[in-house]
């Protein structure tokens, strides 16, 4: 990150897709337009 603060992409993926219920319309569809296939359905 910018602050230097170190980020475990894994977890970070993981944690997310497990919590994809939970995310605004906006952040899947960013995550969507990323390539996550997840994201868009």
């Amino acid at each position: 990150m910018e602050d230097g603060t170190e980020v475990k992409l894994g977890v970070f993926l993981s944690n997310t897709k497990s919590r994809r219920g939970k995310l605004t319309a906006d952040k899947r569809a960013t995550l969507a337009a990323l390539g996550l296939e997840w994201a868009a359905a």
